[in-house]
C-alpha cells in the first residue's frame, strides 16, 4: 500500500546569513555553519524592542553571561541560544498601565504564572538539552480557537511552552487566523510558521495544520506539501480525512521533513489504522531514495497500546518514540512520533530523549501529584491550588463569557476541568530530541579514506 506524495517549492524569505549561500541542503557541513552563525548570533541580535530580554549580553544576569559560567568551554552565544528564546512579555506592562477592572492585578498572576511554567520547562526539557540537538514537538490545541475565544493569558502560556521546542507540528487549529497570528507575535521575530488550508470536506472537520519553528536554529528547505493517496488505499476510496501536511527543515547537518497527521477519529479503528499506514509507507517510500529523515507526528488517535492504530505504527517501516499518554487522563497515547531509520540518509535519526510535558502544576490545573524526585520550588516559584485556580477564574470567565454574549457556568467549579481544555487543550504536548551533529563521522571518512 504505497501513496505518492505531491509537493510543491515556495519562495521563502532568507535572512541575509542564507540569502548568499549556495543550496543550503549541500554541501552539508556549510549548512552547519551557517545554522551555528544564527545561533551564535541570537544573542547579540536581542534588544528591548525586539524582545523580552533586555538586558545587555555583558551583563552578568544576562542568560548568556549565566550560560558561559556553567560552560566555559563553548561560544557564550552558542549556548545562550537555547536559553533565551522566549516570548514576548511586553503585554504584561499594558495589563499593569492599563488595568481590566473585570481582573485585578492581571500582570501580577499571569507573571506568576509564567514563572512557574518555566520552572517546569527548564526541570522537564530545557536543562537537560544538548548543544548539538533539535528539539521537536508536536500539541493538539484543542479547537484553537473556535467558538469562545481562549483569555489571552492562555496564548502567553501556549507560547511559552511551544518557545521550549525548535519546531513544533500543532493539530486542530480552527479557521480564525487571528489566535494563530497572536501566538506567533508572542513568539518573536525569529519564529516562523506554515499553515495548511481549512479542511472543509467530509471529516476535515474545519481544521488547519501548521508548523511553528525557530530560524535561529530550523533552516526551512522551500519545500511543502500534502501526501495524496490512490483511491484503492483506503476502504472507503477517499482520501485521508485531515490530509497530511509536509515540509522538509535542516538543522546543523540534520536534513529532515516533517509530516504533521491528525487520523480521523470514530468507531472504524480498521480506517484509522489505514490511515496511518497510507502515510508510513508514503514516508518509507521516499525515504529510500532521498538524502533526508522523515519524521511522522500529530494526533495519531490512538486510545490503547494494543489497539489496531497502534500496531499499523508499529509494524510500519519507521521508529517508534517511547513518549507517555498524551490525554489528560494518562491512559491514552493520542499523541505520537516516528521516524525513518532505514533508506538513503547518510544522517541517521539519533534520538537522545522523548517525552510529554505536563503544564498542569503551573497553570490552571488541576494539579497533579508533584514528582518526588524533583529538586524543591525556587523562591519565586508560587503554586496555586485547585480551589484557588477556581476562585480566582470564577468572576473572570464570568465577566468573559458575558463580553462574548454567553451565559456564565451554572456551576463553575464543577465545569471547571472541561474548560481548562479549551484554554490550553485536552492533549499534552510530545517531543523528542535528535542529534544534529554529524562532525565526526564526516571527518572519519577523510581519515579512514
Amino acid at each position: 500500500m504505497l501513496a505518492d506524495l505531491r509537493s510543491r517549492h515556495l519562495a521563502a524569505h532568507w535572512r541575509q546569513s542564507v540569502t548568499n549561500t549556495d543550496d543550503v541542503a549541500d554541501p552539508p557541513e556549510r549548512v552547519g555553519n551557517i545554522a551555528a552563525h544564527k545561533s551564535m548570533n541570537a544573542a547579540c541580535r536581542l534588544s528591548p524592542n525586539r524582545s523580552s530580554c533586555c538586558i545587555d549580553s555583558h551583563h552578568p544576569q544576562h542568560p548568556a553571561t549565566i550560560a558561559q559560567e556553567s560552560r566555559p568551554d563553548l561560544p557564550v552565544c552558542f549556548i545562550s541560544a537555547s536559553r533565551i528564546a522566549m516570548p514576548f512579555y511586553q503585554d504584561l506592562n499594558d495589563y499593569r498601565q492599563f488595568p481590566d477592572p473585570n481582573y485585578p492585578d492581571k500582570h501580577k498572576w499571569i507573571a506568576q504564572r509564567l514563572l512557574a511554567l518555566r520552572h517546569d520547562l527548564n526541570l522537564r526539557i530545557v536543562r537537560g538539552r544538548r548543544s548539538d540537538s533539535l528539539i521537536v514537538g508536536t500539541w493538539n490545541l484543542r479547537a484553537f480557537d473556535g467558538g469562545l475565544p481562549r483569555l489571552p493569558e492562555s496564548i502567553h502560556y501556549i507560547a511559552e511552552i511551544i518557545a521550549a521546542f525548535d519546531i513544533c507540528a500543532l493539530q486542530e487549529l480552527r479557521p480564525n487566523l487571528e489566535p494563530i497570528r497572536r501566538l506567533k507575535t508572542l513568539l518573536g521575530p525569529n519564529w516562523e510558521y506554515f499553515l495548511t488550508d481549512v479542511s472543509d470536506h467530509e471529516g476535515g472537520n474545519d481544521e488547519r495544520m501548521a508548523f511553528f519553528y525557530n530560524t535561529d536554529k530550523v533552516i526551512f528547505r522551500n519545500i511543502i506539501g500534502e501526501i495524496v493517496i490512490p483511491k484503492s488505499v483506503l476502504p472507503s476510496g477517499n482520501q485521508i480525512s485531515r490530509t497530511p501536511f509536509f515540509a522538509a527543515f535542516q538543522a546543523g547537518w540534520f536534513r529532515f521533513t516533517l509530516c504533521s497527521s491528525h487520523i480521523i477519529y470514530g468507531n472504524d479503528h480498521a480506517l484509522r489504522a489505514a490511515e496511518v499506514t497510507a502515510v508510513t509507507d508514503a514516508l518509507a517510500k521516499r525515504a529510500k531514495v532521498e538524502d533526508q529523515v522523515f519524521i511522522f507526528l500529530g494526533d495519531m488517535n490512538i486510545e490503547d497500546v494494543n489497539d489496531p492504530i497502534m500496531a499499523a505504527l508499529r509494524n510500519s517501516r519507521m521508529e517508534l518514540a517511547p513518549v507517555p499518554p498524551s490525554n489528560l487522563g494518562g491512559d491514552k497515547p493520542f499523541d505520537q512520533i516516528a521516524y525513518t531509520v532505514r533508506g538513503a540518509s547518510t544522517r541517521k535519526t539519533r534520538l537522545l530523549r522523548s517525552g510529554a510535558f505536563d503544564w498542569r502544576n503551573a497553570v490552571y490545573g488541576p494539579a497533579k501529584m508533584p514528582d518526588p524526585g524533583a529538586p524543591a520550588d525556587p523562591g519565586n516559584v508560587i503554586r496555586k491550588t485547585d480551589l484557588e485556580n477556581i476562585a480566582h477564574y470564577a468572576p473572570i470567565v464570568a465577566a468573559h463569557r458575558r463580553a462574548h454574549g454567553e451565559a456564565p457556568h451554572a456551576d463553575f467549579q464543577r465545569s471547571y476541568a472541561q474548560w481548562v481544555t479549551y484554554e490550553m487543550s485536552d492533549h499534552l504536548p510530545v517531543w523528542v530530541e535528535l542529534e544534529t551533529d554529524y562532525s565526526d563521522e564526516y571527518l572519519e571518512k577523510f581519515v579512514i579514506g
